[in-house]
């Protein structure tokens, strides 16, 4: 006589772990802001990875690897939320595509080599592009936004096929460069954060008889009004 109940709060169990599995929708906002965007095409990719002239391989190379600097700056950055597990989910990204994160290295380097000639010239344009995509990932302002989207596809990262995370990159990298972008209440800035109270003194020497005395009550009223 117990088996609908007990069903019924196995049932309950699961939905809830379930609920927890899954990530926040509004991870740093009240209101999150629409990261979505459109994947890229080839045309979208060339300018805004800066690969002008690409071949489609090529293309794919870079999106790889601009996905690998995004989530490497977010295992760097959004460690002050740790429910994003920005650094496992980074660690297991590079381990799980490790073979295609290869291959778009020497994808980066054979188009460099293409467009800026062999040897030296195209080896150093490769690893100026490298430390480049790094820094246009690095954001301090708009860091809520960027982590929470940089979470999303850091998740889908670790769970794609291998040999697939140029679908991830095609797909999850325009949203990270719209969060890029000041959106939603961090506009704002953090008020609890950046509030600094106008105290009056206390020094001993301000003080007789629980009242402020003039010249300190002068002083601080001055400092009042110029408060930003």
């Amino acid at each position: 006589m117990f088996t609908a109940p007990i069903r019924s709060i196995a049932a309950s169990a699961l939905m809830a772990l379930g609920a927890m599995a899954q990530p926040a929708a509004a991870q740093f906002f009240w209101s999150p802001p629409d990261f979505s965007a459109a994947p890229f095409t080839d045309e979208a990719a060339a300018v805004s990875l800066e690969l002008p002239g690409a071949t489609p391989a090529e293309l794919r190379a870079g999106m790889v690897w601009n996905l690998r600097a995004a989530l490497n700056v977010a295992a760097l950055q959004c460690q002050f939320e740790p429910t994003l597990l920005a650094v496992s989910n980074y660690n297991a990204a590079i381990a799980h595509h490790d073979a295609e994160l290869d291959a778009a290295v020497s994808g980066l380097l054979a188009y460099f080599q293409r467009v800026k000639g062999k040897g030296k010239a195209g080896q150093s344009a490769a690893s100026d592009y490298d430390t480049h995509i790094w820094s246009t990932y690095s954001t301090v302002h708009a860091q809520r936004g960027f982590c929470q989207a940089a979470g999303e596809v850091g998740r889908q990262a670790i769970f794609a096929d291998r040999g697939k995370l140029y679908e991830v990159a095609q797909t999850g990298l325009p949203s990270i460069k719209k969060a890029l972008i000041l959106a939603g209440e961090q506009v704002y800035g953090d008020p609890g954060r950046l509030y600094t109270p106008t105290l009056p003194p206390l020094e001993a020497k301000c003080w007789k008889k629980g009242k402020m005395k003039p010249e300190c009550q002068r002083s601080w009223n001055a400092r009042f009004a110029a408060r930003p």
